[in-house]
């Protein structure tokens, strides 16, 4: 069992950066795939990043290429989404996974709280 806290989600302006950050219970590096996904209010939920379960690929939703960037801090068994240019499109709940996949919300099977990142205009 993987347990994912997320943090770092808050109010900016848009043009702004964010940092979020998930922690996760026991070691994820080599074992799971790491992802970042968020729903907006009447939404799916989407996947905005992930990075491979082994070795350093990484991936992005087309909408955030060039803007967001997914790592991992080994040390603290945790992976980060630095986010910037935000616009308002980007206003969602931000959740961590853990899984054996990489895109799709079925491919994680252990999801952590979620965050609010709100981008005014």
């Amino acid at each position: 069992q993987v347990q994912l806290v997320e943090s770092g989600g808050g109010l900016v302006q848009a043009g702004g950066s964010l940092r979020l950050s998930c922690a996760a219970s026991t070691r994820t590096f080599g074992r799971y795939a790491m992802g970042w996904f968020r729903q907006a209010p009447g939404k799916e939920r989407e996947f905005v990043a992930a990075r491979v379960w082994s070795g350093d690929g990484t991936y992005y939703a087309d909408s955030v290429k060039g803007r967001f960037t997914i790592s991992r801090d080994i040390a603290k068994n945790a992976v980060n989404l630095q986010m910037n240019s935000l616009t308002p499109e980007d206003t969602a709940v931000y959740y961590c996974a853990a899984g054996k996949g990489l895109l799709r919300v079925s491919d994680y099977n252990y999801w952590g709280q979620g965050t609010q990142v709100t981008v005014s205009s």
